[in-house]
């Protein structure tokens, strides 16, 4: 498969084992050093060790993650440049956290970046390189080089970071660290597809825009197992998405309902299921939004892009799996045909819906997408959304909400958050709140009153998903920035690949069934045709 994105530079992550010479003898445009606790170990070089002590004495240098210094023409040293980063002090368990590890590397990277260094090399020092490391430099190394491009010819050269080797004690660790290197590339490069997609303008990304997208994915991964359909009005209609197609009405632009299909577990093994809202454009339809920040409406398919940010990371990664992805893709505009409030549709769940809030309509199109997922009987569906303003003013732009009743799945996806440093909140999910929905004259309200917005919103999506292991991310504050630093964050693609490798872990520690004998094999068939 080729791996290279436009948006994003070829580069080329591996391991060297410098032996005896050394990190002085590494022939590279720039060395970082990555150094734990207060001050280098011994046996660096002493002008090196010189350097960062006298800095460290002076306060040039704190013991803090991200803090850094750049020494040029250090003596007995190739690369011409060594920029020391602090990681800050390892924990009570002698580990650097995580969130450590991520500052301190996206500090590192930037400073890199704007030296426009090709080549780099990374020493760890006062700690042994982790896998966890190694996977986070990756994913920072994408993160810093990724330029949006598309409609802005104007904009910056791509960087110039081609290579990145990381620096190993022997064959052992240098084997470790290249399968977490190459780990966190997949993962970046399905967080560089999801950020390229919420990017772009509403009318570089529409519903058949997206479709296009996951159809190259489709290609692309054919012999890794994946297939994607495409499903038309058509074909939407003949299916019962009476909720969905509601929504799409007042658009020109037709509608699409996206099925991906990864097949990389065992034949029959029950998949999960990803669930993204893909409203290419909200308007918020004829409950029209105010035109201030109406713009930053095209990041509402960012539940979409992040879907396909995870399949692409699969693609790379090819975890034994059986993972399916559901996109209902369209936009929400005002027009004769819109559905208007006080409208009633009915569901593909039959279910009757009384539309009070035109621009509530993420949970009109994902209603249908989780009643489709049913029919998978998956081990789990999560489904993701830029869902409700209500999730930005309780969480900010910090952590996304995570909604489920089940307390197993509510866990794996928090863990695996952490893991990711792509941080989640769990929000609740009590019965009461399902008051406001009620409706005089539908089976249900798609709003409540302004109160807990977010919870009620996820309230709705839970009586569709009432037979699954379900849960909602809600990451209306965490899947773009606005302001001078506008742009698709590309959250939660981390937690989400995070979640599903952790999942073919617990599967492969799974006790399996007892192998019938051949004689009890033999026994049963003879039973069976005696019957």
């Amino acid at each position: 498969m080729n791996r290279h994105l436009s948006f994003c530079p070829i580069m080329d992550f591996r391991t060297l084992v410098p032996g005896a010479a050394g990190p002085g003898r590494v022939a590279a445009d720039a060395l970082l050093l990555l150094v734990a606790g207060p001050s280098l170990p011994e046996g660096l070089d002493p002008a090196l060790q010189a350097a960062v002590a006298g800095a460290l004495k002076l306060g040039d240098l704190e013991c803090k993650p991200g803090r850094q210094l750049m020494l040029r023409g250090v003596a007995g040293f190739k690369a011409p440049r060594v920029l020391v980063v602090m990681l800050g002090e390892p924990g009570a368990d002698g580990r650097i956290a995580a969130k450590a590890q991520r500052q301190a590397a996206q500090a590192a990277l930037q400073t890199l970046k704007a030296l426009d260094v090709a080549e780099l090399a990374v020493q760890v020092a006062g700690t042994v390189p982790t896998p966890a490391l190694a996977r986070t430099l990756a994913l920072c190394a994408l993160e810093a080089t990724y330029q949006y491009r598309l409609t802005k010819p104007s904009a910056a050269a791509p960087a110039k970071l081609a290579r990145l080797s990381l620096l190993a004690a022997d064959k052992t660790e240098a084997a470790a660290l290249q399968a977490a290197l190459d780990e966190g590339a997949g993962i970046g490069e399905g967080i560089a597809l999801a950020r390229e997609l919420g990017n772009r303008p509403g009318n570089h990304c529409t519903p058949s825009d997206l479709a296009d997208e996951a159809r190259a994915l489709g290609r692309q991964g054919a012999k890794a197992g994946l297939k994607v359909d495409v499903l038309e009005r058509k074909q939407i209609e003949a299916l019962g998405m009476g909720s969905f197609l509601a929504v799409a009405r007042g658009s020109e632009e037709p509608p699409r309902f996206i099925v991906l299909d990864y097949k990389g577990g065992a034949r029959g093994e029950a998949p999960l299921v990803l669930v993204g809202k893909g409203i290419t454009f909200d308007s918020g339809g004829i409950s029209i939004k105010p035109a201030g920040e109406m713009d930053e409406m095209k990041f509402d398919m960012c539940g979409a892009a992040s879907v396909l940010g995870t399949f692409r990371a699969l693609l790379a990664l090819k975890p034994r799996l059986n993972v399916v992805g559901l996109i209902p893709a369209c936009e929400n505009l005002p027009d004769g045909r819109a559905l208007k409030p006080g409208d009633v549709v009915t569901s593909l769940s039959g279910t009757t819906i009384e539309v009070l809030n035109t621009d509530a309509e993420g949970r009109l199109i994902l209603c249908d997408a989780l009643t489709y997922a049913a029919r998978y009987k998956p081990r789990a569906v999560v489904d993701i959304a830029t869902l409700t303003g209500a999730c930005v003013i309780a969480l900010g732009a910090v952590r996304s909400g995570l909604f489920s009743a089940d307390d197993g799945l509510a866990a794996e996806l928090l863990a695996a958050g952490e893991a990711a440093q792509d941080l989640a909140w769990r929000m609740p999910l009590d019965d009461d709140y399902d008051e406001g929905l009620k409706s005089n004259f539908a089976d249900v309200a798609n709003v409540a009153g302004r109160a807990a917005g977010s919870v009620t919103a996820a309230k709705f999506l839970q009586r569709f998903a009432r037979d699954l292991r379900w849960a909602h991310l809600d990451i209306a504050g965490t899947a773009w920035k606005g302001g001078a630093a506008k742009g698709s964050t590309g959250r939660p693609v981390g937690l989400l690949v995070q979640w599903l490798l952790g999942q073919q872990a617990e599967q492969a520690a799974a006790p399996r069934p007892a192998a019938r004998t051949a004689r009890a094999t033999g026994k049963a068939s003879a039973a069976k045709r005696g019957a």
